[in-house]
Protein backbone atom coordinates (compact mmCIF):
# COMPACT_ATOMS: atom_id res chain seq x y z
CA UNK A 1 0.00 0.00 0.00
CA UNK A 2 1.09 3.10 -0.92
CA UNK A 3 2.66 5.16 1.57
CA UNK A 4 0.59 9.21 1.46
CA UNK A 5 2.83 10.85 3.67
CA UNK A 6 5.77 10.10 1.46
CA UNK A 7 3.85 10.91 -2.41
CA UNK A 8 1.31 13.00 -3.55
CA UNK A 9 -0.71 12.44 -6.81
CA UNK A 10 -0.62 15.25 -8.98
CA UNK A 11 -1.42 15.86 -12.91
CA UNK A 12 0.95 14.26 -14.75
CA UNK A 13 2.63 12.54 -12.09
CA UNK A 14 3.46 11.40 -8.47
CA UNK A 15 5.73 14.34 -6.66
CA UNK A 16 7.37 13.60 -2.96
CA UNK A 17 6.92 15.85 -0.05
CA UNK A 18 10.17 17.19 -0.67
CA UNK A 19 9.58 18.34 -4.46
CA UNK A 20 6.16 20.20 -2.98
CA UNK A 21 8.18 22.23 -0.42
CA UNK A 22 10.85 23.05 -2.81
CA UNK A 23 8.51 24.32 -5.04
CA UNK A 24 5.86 26.04 -2.31
CA UNK A 25 9.54 27.80 -1.35
CA UNK A 26 10.41 29.40 -4.86
CA UNK A 27 6.84 30.63 -5.50
CA UNK A 28 7.02 32.22 -1.90
CA UNK A 29 10.62 33.60 -2.70
CA UNK A 30 9.14 35.10 -6.11
CA UNK A 31 5.86 36.58 -4.51
CA UNK A 32 8.64 38.76 -1.62
CA UNK A 33 10.58 40.05 -4.88
CA UNK A 34 7.54 40.81 -6.29
CA UNK A 35 5.62 42.61 -3.25
CA UNK A 36 9.24 44.12 -2.57
CA UNK A 37 10.30 45.89 -6.27
CA UNK A 38 6.52 47.32 -6.32
CA UNK A 39 7.22 49.00 -3.18
CA UNK A 40 10.58 50.30 -4.60
CA UNK A 41 8.37 51.69 -7.78
CA UNK A 42 5.87 53.46 -5.08
CA UNK A 43 8.56 55.29 -3.22
CA UNK A 44 10.55 56.70 -6.48
CA UNK A 45 7.49 58.02 -7.74
CA UNK A 46 7.30 55.74 -10.74
CA UNK A 47 3.81 55.23 -10.73
CA UNK A 48 0.77 57.94 -11.09
CA UNK A 49 -1.86 55.29 -11.35
CA UNK A 50 -5.42 56.45 -9.68
CA UNK A 51 -5.16 57.58 -6.18
CA UNK A 52 -1.15 56.73 -6.23
CA UNK A 53 0.37 59.98 -5.36
CA UNK A 54 -1.49 62.36 -7.76
CA UNK A 55 -2.53 66.11 -6.26
CA UNK A 56 -6.39 67.13 -7.70
CA UNK A 57 -6.71 70.37 -8.56
CA UNK A 58 -9.40 70.88 -5.91
CA UNK A 59 -6.38 70.19 -3.09
CA UNK A 60 -4.52 73.50 -4.76
CA UNK A 61 -6.81 75.70 -6.28
CA UNK A 62 -7.64 78.77 -3.60
CA UNK A 63 -11.20 79.95 -3.17
CA UNK A 64 -13.35 82.74 -2.20
CA UNK A 65 -12.51 86.30 -1.57
CA UNK A 66 -8.73 86.68 -0.47
CA UNK A 67 -8.26 88.40 2.18
CA UNK A 68 -7.91 91.75 3.07
CA UNK A 69 -7.25 92.81 -0.33
CA UNK A 70 -10.15 91.23 -1.91
CA UNK A 71 -12.93 93.39 -1.59
CA UNK A 72 -10.80 96.47 -1.89
CA UNK A 73 -10.19 95.40 -5.22
CA UNK A 74 -13.45 93.34 -6.27
CA UNK A 75 -11.59 90.28 -6.77
CA UNK A 76 -12.78 86.53 -6.26
CA UNK A 77 -10.68 83.22 -6.70
CA UNK A 78 -14.02 81.52 -7.47
CA UNK A 79 -14.37 83.51 -10.73
CA UNK A 80 -10.31 82.62 -12.42
CA UNK A 81 -11.67 79.45 -14.24
CA UNK A 82 -11.80 77.67 -17.66
CA UNK A 83 -15.57 77.38 -17.07
CA UNK A 84 -15.83 81.46 -16.37
CA UNK A 85 -13.52 83.29 -19.41
CA UNK A 86 -15.70 86.13 -18.78
CA UNK A 87 -14.84 86.05 -14.87
CA UNK A 88 -11.35 85.51 -15.41
CA UNK A 89 -10.71 88.30 -17.69
CA UNK A 90 -12.67 90.27 -15.38
CA UNK A 91 -10.18 89.55 -12.20
CA UNK A 92 -6.85 89.47 -14.62
CA UNK A 93 -8.03 93.12 -16.08
CA UNK A 94 -8.69 94.63 -12.47
CA UNK A 95 -5.07 93.51 -11.25
CA UNK A 96 -3.54 94.00 -14.67
CA UNK A 97 -4.32 97.91 -14.37
CA UNK A 98 -2.78 98.10 -11.03
CA UNK A 99 0.66 97.47 -12.70
CA UNK A 100 -0.19 100.32 -15.22
CA UNK A 101 -1.38 103.13 -12.63
CA UNK A 102 0.45 102.43 -9.40
CA UNK A 103 4.52 103.20 -9.30
CA UNK A 104 6.59 102.35 -6.37
CA UNK A 105 10.62 103.99 -5.15
CA UNK A 106 12.98 103.56 -2.76
CA UNK A 107 12.00 100.68 -0.55
CA UNK A 108 9.21 99.79 -1.58
CA UNK A 109 10.82 99.25 -5.21
CA UNK A 110 13.61 97.32 -3.73
CA UNK A 111 10.81 95.16 -1.85
CA UNK A 112 9.22 94.84 -4.85
CA UNK A 113 12.13 93.42 -7.34
CA UNK A 114 12.86 90.94 -4.48
CA UNK A 115 9.78 89.61 -4.54
CA UNK A 116 8.70 89.58 -8.09
CA UNK A 117 11.76 88.47 -9.32
CA UNK A 118 11.12 84.90 -7.78
CA UNK A 119 8.00 84.21 -9.91
CA UNK A 120 8.00 83.82 -13.67
CA UNK A 121 5.42 83.11 -16.25
CA UNK A 122 6.80 80.69 -18.23
CA UNK A 123 4.11 78.86 -19.27
CA UNK A 124 2.87 81.93 -21.46
CA UNK A 125 5.91 83.96 -22.41
CA UNK A 126 9.09 81.79 -21.15
CA UNK A 127 10.66 84.88 -19.26
CA UNK A 128 13.00 84.02 -16.13
CA UNK A 129 10.63 85.80 -13.73
CA UNK A 130 8.27 88.68 -14.03
CA UNK A 131 10.32 92.01 -14.10
CA UNK A 132 14.06 92.62 -15.12
CA UNK A 133 16.64 93.20 -12.66
CA UNK A 134 15.78 97.32 -12.42
CA UNK A 135 11.89 96.59 -11.78
CA UNK A 136 10.92 97.04 -15.08
CA UNK A 137 8.19 94.54 -17.19
CA UNK A 138 10.06 91.41 -18.44
CA UNK A 139 7.00 89.67 -19.76
CA UNK A 140 4.00 92.03 -21.93
CA UNK A 141 1.50 88.65 -21.22
CA UNK A 142 -1.88 89.53 -19.38
CA UNK A 143 -0.81 87.34 -16.57
CA UNK A 144 2.27 88.83 -16.02
CA UNK A 145 0.88 92.28 -15.30
CA UNK A 146 -1.86 90.63 -13.05
CA UNK A 147 0.98 89.21 -10.79
CA UNK A 148 3.05 92.83 -10.81
CA UNK A 149 0.06 94.90 -10.33
CA UNK A 150 -0.77 93.18 -6.95
CA UNK A 151 2.61 93.12 -5.74
CA UNK A 152 2.59 96.64 -6.22
CA UNK A 153 -0.66 96.85 -4.46
CA UNK A 154 0.32 94.62 -1.43
CA UNK A 155 3.64 96.64 -1.02
CA UNK A 156 1.61 99.97 -1.52
CA UNK A 157 -1.58 99.59 0.56
CA UNK A 158 -0.84 96.51 2.42
CA UNK A 159 3.16 97.00 3.45
CA UNK A 160 2.71 95.99 6.78
CA UNK A 161 0.64 93.75 6.69
CA UNK A 162 2.45 90.97 4.77
CA UNK A 163 5.93 89.30 4.78
CA UNK A 164 7.65 89.32 1.80
CA UNK A 165 6.59 85.56 1.52
CA UNK A 166 3.13 86.23 1.73
CA UNK A 167 3.42 88.57 -0.75
CA UNK A 168 4.82 85.98 -2.83
CA UNK A 169 2.45 83.12 -1.66
CA UNK A 170 -0.50 85.66 -2.83
CA UNK A 171 1.13 86.23 -6.46
CA UNK A 172 1.39 82.38 -6.34
CA UNK A 173 -2.32 81.81 -5.62
CA UNK A 174 -3.21 84.00 -8.91
CA UNK A 175 -0.81 81.65 -11.08
CA UNK A 176 -1.92 78.64 -10.50
CA UNK A 177 -5.61 79.93 -11.43
CA UNK A 178 -4.10 81.24 -14.37
CA UNK A 179 -2.38 77.76 -14.94
CA UNK A 180 -4.29 75.06 -13.28
CA UNK A 181 -3.42 72.07 -15.48
CA UNK A 182 0.35 72.42 -15.40
CA UNK A 183 0.50 73.20 -11.85
CA UNK A 184 -1.68 70.40 -10.75
CA UNK A 185 1.26 68.21 -12.65
CA UNK A 186 3.63 70.44 -10.85
CA UNK A 187 2.15 69.69 -7.37
CA UNK A 188 2.05 65.57 -7.89
CA UNK A 189 6.12 66.09 -8.75
CA UNK A 190 6.51 68.03 -5.81
CA UNK A 191 4.52 65.44 -3.55
CA UNK A 192 6.22 62.23 -5.40
CA UNK A 193 9.98 64.20 -3.97
CA UNK A 194 8.64 64.74 -0.69
CA UNK A 195 8.61 68.47 -1.03
CA UNK A 196 6.14 70.80 0.55
CA UNK A 197 3.22 72.24 -1.18
CA UNK A 198 2.84 75.39 -0.70
CA UNK A 199 2.31 78.42 -3.35
CA UNK A 200 5.90 79.54 -3.01
CA UNK A 201 7.30 75.99 -3.79
CA UNK A 202 4.11 75.33 -6.47
CA UNK A 203 4.08 78.99 -8.41
CA UNK A 204 7.93 80.29 -7.49
CA UNK A 205 11.14 79.54 -9.49
CA UNK A 206 12.00 77.66 -6.70
CA UNK A 207 11.16 74.43 -7.97
CA UNK A 208 10.28 75.80 -11.93
CA UNK A 209 10.84 72.91 -14.14
CA UNK A 210 10.26 70.11 -12.03
CA UNK A 211 7.04 68.48 -13.66
CA UNK A 212 8.50 68.14 -17.33
CA UNK A 213 7.89 65.24 -18.67
CA UNK A 214 4.76 64.47 -16.98
CA UNK A 215 1.27 64.70 -19.60
CA UNK A 216 -0.09 68.42 -19.09
CA UNK A 217 -3.23 68.56 -17.14
CA UNK A 218 -5.01 71.85 -19.11
CA UNK A 219 -4.05 74.83 -20.62
CA UNK A 220 -4.62 78.94 -19.22
CA UNK A 221 -6.69 80.71 -17.84
CA UNK A 222 -7.63 83.92 -19.58
CA UNK A 223 -6.10 85.42 -22.28
CA UNK A 224 -2.31 86.16 -22.53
Amino acid sequence: MENKNQTHKMKGGRKTNTELYIQLAIIGILAILIVYNTGKIYESGGVTGAGIGIVSASEITPTGVPAIYGKELGVNFDEVSPNNPGGADANIGILKNLDKTLTLQGSDLQRYIDITSQISCEYCCGAKSVIRSDGSAACGCAHSYAIRGLAKYLIKEHGSEYTDDEILSELGKWRVLFFPGVHEQKATALKSQGIEINYINLASNAYRGIEKGQTSGGGMVGGC
